[in-house]
């Protein structure tokens, strides 16, 4: 099975107490359902959400056809999706009207084991999930 992957990147405000108010609404089961719903939508098979000091790095795994910019600006139309990009905007160093494209911005993969392929930030990463399942990937244990 084939997949892609995206990584993005955003700054909190340097504010201790935003920072964590910001953790605590995307906590288990503190996230919207409908901003979940719409991502799973438009084809995001899976999200993740890292945070060092006041930088958010997000980790946005898709299906295998997916077209970033069409499918961010569908993100964009569902229910409840900008009420939530000016919700959580007020921790975010980004305008509160942005969408979530504008705000989260993609990065550029230097970097990655056994690399064939070179892929621009907007293409996504094409993975392949049998690569994790590998036998050559497994650990040696002695």
């Amino acid at each position: 099975m084939h997949y892609k992957r995206y990584c993005k990147t955003l700054s909190l405000s340097d504010n201790k107490t935003l920072i964590e108010d910001y953790k605590k609404v995307h906590a288990k089961g503190f996230a919207w359902k409908e901003i979940t719903q719409g991502m799973k939508d438009v084809g995001i098979l899976d999200m993740e959400i890292y945070l060092h000091k006041t930088q958010l790095f997000m980790i946005m795994d898709t299906v295998a056809d997916f077209d970033h910019e069409v499918q961010m600006k569908i993100l964009a139309t569902k229910p409840r999706q900008s009420e939530w990009e000016k919700f959580v905007s007020r921790f975010q160093v980004a305008d509160e009207n942005a969408d979530a494209d504008s705000k989260w911005e993609l990065m550029e993969r230097i970097y990655e084991l056994d690399q064939k392929e070179d892929h621009e930030p907007l293409d996504g990463q094409v993975k392949e999930l049998s690569k994790l399942s590998n036998p050559q990937h497994s650990i040696e244990t002695e």
